[in-house]
């Protein structure tokens, strides 16, 4: 395995510059990453401000129970136990649940989030635990109800799970029946290709979509499948029991939303006022809090001295919204900017792993962390890699390919090869021919008007249709051209296909389980041992 770093253009510009000149973005944030003394400074704080966060063997006792059911790995237990002890520090990285475990991306997520508290622990001397943080309380089913991957005859192809229930409820309150999970574990099984390690694959899926109520579940099983062996913990921020010892903060949240909307206003204008886009929206009136009322997720706004929903659905006067709290704190759920507030009284969180879209939106909730009592903790940038099979590699070498050519788009580079291809030099001598007969043609034509003027008309649709006949056997010199190399240009196509599907990076569009069946379960084991860097820069993984 051969990897090799392939700096990528676009993204977010202060994404960009956290990453590589955090000295113009640091008044946005909590601290650099980088900086060994952020880190010492960061645990030192966590150490003073143990009181001011939830109760740690309560929240350790409450991820016990849920790793238990779907993540009982001795590695996650021991774990727990470091995290129930006073000084246990954490790193963690989060996504929505996704089918299969979603994009690539959220395996890299992961891998960073481990390599990352194993690296923190070694330089702090002082045990740090991998934290994953499933955001089941997410209501967008249609974000993650699906994924792709290449079939036998390399073709890209989308997988999408159904669901009787039509209410925008949180994914993990999303009941998906059995024969949902039948059918959909069907159609993986026959598309991807035999292989020494497909009954494994598909039996590890099949027991997490067998035994999986909802989506969240079976993503928990199929992530603890993966890397509990490596001590990641599994958090569903949808858990009841974990809702219950997040009540205080949703007070906070609830009694400070006036000043927390103020604080979310300030940096949204540090942000324009810095030259950078928003990543996320700050809305006036927005209470960043959603209220779960017979099955529905609905967002609340503050609405004359109300907190409401769009819909008008619920009403509550600050009162009555904290005595909800008090009697159903599983109606109460937190939104993009509140979720980060909340993460970090539930967790002694040391840092946090994001990829670069989430980096920009995490500036907004900065100065929100002062009004609850809280620091906003460091932020560690997600690797990120594309995979190129053997074969493709091959492929690649043998048209003169490079990764940054495929990111460009191939057609142009196609063309170009496919023209080289042809040593008749059949494009240019049709080309020739028809400026030759065209030459020859139209002074006959001229001569032809001066015997009678409706020879001229004649003559020139005479001549289209001669120019038209000589293109059409043109193309199909063209398409036989390609016939012949058909197996080369569908060498072309799987490159595009494998490193750049639907435009778009490998990584936001493809599922591990096509790379857990070619290559095994120590393929993971490989993907660990890459050394860690956080700078950002997306790496090319050569196998």
């Amino acid at each position: 395995m051969n990897v090799n770093p392939e700096p990528l253009p676009g993204g977010s510009a202060l994404a960009r510059d956290y990453i590589h000149h955090y000295e113009k973005v640091g008044h946005l944030y909590g601290g650099d990453f980088r900086n060994v003394d952020s880190r010492t400074e960061r645990a030192a704080w966590l150490d003073s401000t143990e009181e001011l966060r939830a109760d740690r063997a309560g929240i350790a006792e409450c991820l016990r129970q849920y790793n238990l059911k779907l993540n009982p790995h001795p590695a996650v237990m021991e774990s727990l136990a470091l995290l129930e002890q006073q000084g246990t520090l954490v790193v963690t990285g989060g996504q929505q649940s996704g089918l299969f475990t979603g994009p690539l991306f959220v395996i890299y997520k992961a891998i960073t989030t481990i390599q990352a508290a194993k690296e923190a622990a070694a330089q702090l001397g002082r045990p740090v635990v991998p934290l994953f943080w499933i955001a089941g309380e997410d209501h967008d089913w249609d974000e993650v109800n699906h994924t792709y991957v290449l079939n036998r005859t390399g073709e890209i192809t989308r997988l999408k799970l159904d669901k009787a229930d039509e209410l925008r409820s949180s994914v993990s309150a999303i009941k998906v029946e059995e024969e949902s999970w039948l059918q959909i574990t069907g159609q993986l099984d026959n598309l991807l290709q035999e292989s020494e390690f497909k009954p494994q694959v598909m039996e590890v899926i099949r027991e997490s979509s067998a035994e999986g109520y909802s989506m969240s579940e079976a993503f928990a099983k199929l992530i603890g499948s993966l890397f509990g062996r490596f001590g990641l913990i599994l958090l569903d921020s949808a858990d009841p029991e974990l809702r219950k010892l997040e009540a205080p903060m949703f007070k906070s949240l609830i009694e400070h939303n006036d000043e927390l909307e103020s604080a979310y206003h300030t940096a949204a204008g540090r942000i324009t006022d810095s030259g950078y886009e928003l990543q996320a929206a700050v809305t006036a009136g927005g209470a960043n809090l959603f209220y779960i009322h017979q099955g529905a997720r609905l967002l609340l706004h503050k609405e004359e001295g109300r907190f409401t929903d769009r819909k008008g659905m619920v009403s509550f006067s600050r009162e009555e919204l904290l005595e909800q709290l008090e009697t159903h704190p599983e109606r109460f759920s937190n939104n993009v900017l509140t979720r980060p507030l909340m993460q970090d009284y539930v967790l002694p969180v040391l840092a946090t792993v994001l990829g670069q879209g989430e980096i920009a939106y995490w500036a907004i909730p900065q100065p929100a962390f002062e009004v609850v009592g809280e620091r906003m903790p460091l932020i560690i940038p997600r690797m990120s890699f594309t995979v190129v099979e053997g074969t493709l590699h091959k492929h690649m070498d043998k048209y003169q390919l490079v990764f940054g050519d495929v990111l460009q788009g191939l057609d142009e580079k196609r063309k170009k090869w496919l023209a080289a291809q042809d040593e008749l030099e059949l494009e240019r001598r049709f080309e020739d021919t028809k400026a030759a007969f065209t030459a020859m043609y139209e002074p006959l034509i001229e001569q032809l008007g001066s015997i009678q003027a409706g020879l001229l008309k004649l003559g020139a649709n005479n001549k289209d249709k001669i120019l038209d006949q000589i293109t059409f056997l043109q193309a199909k010199a063209q398409d036989a051209m390609a016939k012949q190399n058909e197996a080369a240009l569908r060498q072309w196509e799987r490159i595009e296909l494998s490193l750049m599907p639907l435009g778009k990076l490998q990584e936001r569009v493809y599922n591990v389980m096509y790379y857990l069946n070619r290559y095994g379960p120590g393929w993971l084991d490989e993907l660990m041992s890459i050394p860690v860097d956080y700078s950002g820069t997306h790496r090319v993984i050569y196998i």
